[in-house]
């Protein structure tokens, strides 16, 4: 073959090529929105046509014979016919199987979840590793999405118990307050001031409930704000006894504060107190009387740590995963400051336990405050009652 003839079947080639493909794209893009078989088929179809004009031309430019043109466009249809069966299976099997992950985005859409290996078993049959990967992507999806509706469930139910103690918590003093208030006003109280500081102690009951929910509300929100200064953690724990000492004292509970008599951290200096006094609040309230509340500060390696642990008879297996649950309380009829603390010293005493008795949401407070100070608070059985141990780095919060 000369090379012009050779330069000539090029060109034309080209030429076609250039034509048929640009042809292509501006059909792929008027149809961008069908099967992805009938993409499949029109690309099958440009890539035969283009070789149809590239023999014919070559034809033309060689003046082979009829007898071998007769030949040629039997092997150019029958090699036509073959490749555009082979796309049409290879387009039906693709567009099955990504049929089959729109029917699995669709149960996901749904909320249904998906089960192991389903969704990559319904694809991976037969099937390139693209579509492979992305079904276990769904399967992966319905994962995360189903234990999210989980937590999201079991958090909706804690905020629905929340309410519901919250209400029943305020119904008390409110009740109280009422009454009182009425007795006021009919002039059939005898002890005016004494029914005064009493109407006193239910206000600052409620603003106690109240106040401990707005503190909740940040720390779940994310946005408690910590002001890191060096800290000492035995001051901390020595003003929640102070301010715990006469409950303590009208529960005939002994407070021991021994350990570190200095251990010094970089913390939000409020926040933690409030941390340690809710923790050994939990202690006062819950320990049998004539027991010891135990109040240690030290250090563990790199950690700062405050424990307390009580004479509270111990916490059982199945309530421990609970513990720091916001609102959460072993007896639904929230009968703290009742029936379980009926063994306290008289009627005062019962007074100054609720008083100091938040809304269930104390403990859940102590764990938001550690995780936004990088710490972690535990509890554990320990002989005669349980032990709470806040565990805090030296470093900054």
């Amino acid at each position: 073959m000369q090379s012009a003839e050779l330069f000539t079947i090029v060109g034309w080639v080209l030429l076609w090529a250039l034509v048929i493909g640009v042809l292509t794209l501006a059909a792929l893009r008027a149809l961008s929105g069908a099967s992805i078989l009938v993409q499949v088929c029109l690309v099958v179809l440009a890539t035969v046509a283009v070789l149809v004009a590239g023999m014919v031309s070559a034809f033309n430019a060689m003046f082979i014979s009829a007898r071998d043109l007769e030949v040629m466009w039997y092997i150019l249809a029958i090699a036509s016919v073959v490749a555009v069966a082979i796309s049409l299976i290879l387009g039906a099997g693709v567009s099955r199987n990504a049929a089959s992950l729109v029917s699995v985005a669709r149960r996901l859409g749904h909320g249904e979840a998906i089960g192991q290996g389903e969704a990559s078993g319904q694809i991976t049959r037969g099937m390139n590793s693209e579509l492979a990967k992305l079904a276990e992507e769904l399967e992966a999806s319905s994962k995360s999405l189903a234990e999210s509706r989980r937590r999201e469930a079991a958090i909706e139910t804690a905020r629905r118990e929340l309410v519901s103690w919250i209400s029943h918590d305020l119904r008390t003093p409110l009740a109280s307050i009422r009454a009182v208030a009425e007795a006021l006003e009919d002039g059939m109280v005898s002890d005016v001031p004494g029914s005064y500081r009493k109407l006193i102690g239910q206000t600052d009951q409620m603003a106690g409930m109240v106040n401990d929910l707005l503190e909740l509300s940040k720390i779940q929100a994310g946005t408690l704000r910590l002001r890191s200064e060096p800290v000492d953690l035995y001051d901390l724990a020595s003003d929640a006894i102070a301010d715990l000492m006469p409950l303590a004292e009208r529960r005939n509970i002994s407070l021991d504060g021994g350990g570190t008599r200095e251990c010094m951290a970089v913390a939000d200096g409020p926040s933690l107190g409030r941390a340690v006094r809710n923790v050994l609040l939990n202690a006062v309230v819950y320990s049998r009387p004539g027991t010891t509340v135990h109040i240690a500060v030290g250090r563990e390696d790199s950690d700062a740590v405050v424990a307390v642990q009580d004479g509270c008879g111990g916490i059982p297996q199945e309530d421990l995963p609970h513990i720091f649950e916001t609102g959460w309380q072993k007896d639904p009829a929230r009968t703290r400051g009742g029936t379980e603390l009926a063994d306290a010293a008289d009627e005062e005493a019962r007074h100054e336990t609720r008083r100091y008795s938040g809304a269930g949401v104390g403990l859940s407070m102590v764990a938001g405050i550690l995780k936004a100070h990088a710490g972690t608070v535990a509890v554990e059985n320990v002989d005669g009652g349980c032990k709470f141990t806040l565990r805090l780095p030296a470093g900054a919060p």
